[in-house]
């Protein structure tokens, strides 16, 4: 029995308790735990995976449940792994820049204890105040900063994690150099607990910024977007290239009651950060950009306050779409491919659904593409997502003609399950289904998800 190792304040079987914690922010599947748990230590959770090979009894790990791809729903009976009180911060190693936590670390948590030790924790994205280190470790999270400091895998030193067979992997223990042979901490980073359940995770830590400024640009085409990151990028660092449609930018400034970034509307918007001291480098390459026409307007933040307001004109787009139920992708392409990509998709949608509206938005500078498409009104939420199903197989086939992925960064889970091989071969998908055999030979981690 589960109480036998861990106390009655770490089990919840009420409704409302299993109907908060079995789910993320992924809509329309069936949310069905049998029991939602809150491991403190590794120990309970060897002990909980223990307890669910012998009564056959499958568990779902939870962090902060802002997942997109439905890998955190639990929906047949299975217990929910909540790392909500496996919290803290274990060490801190000033000289080596790298701190060890728990699971359950709050993104923005992490990243307010590194700057507090002057230096910089830089995977950052929207749900940075919610999401958890593991769950972030888990689905190998991107974010905005992608193109100067790379995704959670970059950051990672080390991993203690609970395998299906109840063993504790100690994976890498900080080494930055490690020459012994399989990697098991980089085949377990982005595994979406499906072969073990991260308990800790060493994280290395970068210098603290430089002060940064932020420009938003007019682009009058899609194919522009590439000529203006080229161009920024011969002449100076960038540490986010992010774009938006303006449908992105008229719901946004709706939602947030947000004034427009330039005098006139533009089909696409570029936002670009960097250090403020290369504000002349930045200086040149808008001059350039708008002497060959790829750019007809540009606002440049004058301070701190300034830069975070137009941050809010991208950061905000999910939650002011949220309303309209969107049908979500996240797709990756090569950079060099997103207009053509882009634009293969918006003929798709129009001619395929004329009443959709298409709201694109996304970190072009590494290829990743945010496609929503909003709900129509005279639809209920149940005909569109059936309509939506039937769209993504069309718009796979689109990603798969150019070697992308069908998820960039939100995982597999439920949602695209069904279309992993859209991104990988016959073969890939032997092997990942013997690894998941190996490491959790009873199927009781996460079963049913990414395979």
């Amino acid at each position: 029995m589960l109480n036998q190792f861990l106390s009655a304040k770490q089990i919840k079987t009420d409704p409302e308790s299993l109907s908060i914690w079995g789910k993320d922010w992924t809509n329309g599947f069936v949310v069905a735990p049998s029991a939602v748990v809150f491991p403190e230590t590794s120990e309970q959770v060897i002990e909980l995976v223990k307890y669910a090979r012998a009564s056959q009894t499958a568990l779902v790990p939870s962090g902060g449940r802002t997942g997109l791809s439905g890998g955190a729903i639990a929906g047949n009976g299975e217990i929910v792994v909540s790392f909500d009180r496996m919290n803290q911060i274990l060490d801190f190693d000033q000289q080596e820049q790298r701190v060890t936590c728990q699971a359950g670390v709050i993104t923005a948590t992490l990243q307010e204890f590194a700057k507090s030790h002057n230096l910089f924790y830089p995977v950052d994205f929207a749900s940075a105040g919610s999401s958890q280190i593991g769950g972030n470790v888990a689905t190998n999270a991107g974010g905005i900063k992608v193109i100067r400091y790379g995704l959670t895998r970059d950051w990672v030193a080390g991993l203690r994690v609970v395998t299906g067979t109840g063993e504790l992997l100690n994976c890498n223990a900080g080494l930055v150099k490690n020459a012994t042979g399989y990697d098991l901490r980089h085949l377990l980073i982005g595994s979406e607990g499906t072969l073990g359940l991260i308990t800790e995770v060493d994280v290395r830590l970068a210098r603290a910024p430089l002060p940064h400024s932020v420009m938003v640009l007019g682009v009058p085409r899609v194919g522009d977007l590439l000529h203006v990151l080229h161009t920024f990028n011969e002449h100076l660092t960038l540490s986010a290239f992010e774009f938006f449609s303006d449908l992105a930018l008229e719901k946004v400034r709706a939602h947030r009651d947000l004034p427009a970034p330039l005098a006139e509307t533009m089909p696409f918007y570029a936002l670009l950060e960097f250090d403020a001291m290369e504000i002349d480098a930045a200086s040149a390459a808008f001059a350039h950009t708008m002497a060959q026409g790829w750019v007809l307007d540009g606002v440049l933040s004058q301070s701190d306050a300034q830069a975070q307001a137009l941050w809010q004109l991208r950061e905000g787009i999910s939650e002011s779409i949220a309303p309209y139920t969107p049908y979500k992708n996240d797709l990756s392409v090569c950079v060099s491919q997103v207009p053509e990509f882009l634009n293969d998709v918006d003929k798709f949608v129009a001619d395929s659904y004329p009443d959709f509206e298409v709201c694109w938005y996304g970190h072009i500078g590494d290829g990743n593409l945010h496609l929503n498409i909003l709900r129509p009104e005279h639809l209920s939420v149940e005909e569109f997502m059936a309509k939506g199903h039937a769209m993504s197989p069309k718009i796979f086939a689109l990603v798969q003609q150019r070697q992308g992925s069908i998820s960039a960064e939100h995982g597999v889970g439920l949602l695209k399950r069904d279309f992993l091989n859209y991104s990988r071969s016959p073969a890939e998908i032997t092997l990942m289904r013997g690894l998941k055999s190996l490491f959790d030979p009873d199927q009781i981690l996460n079963p049913g998800k990414l395979l």
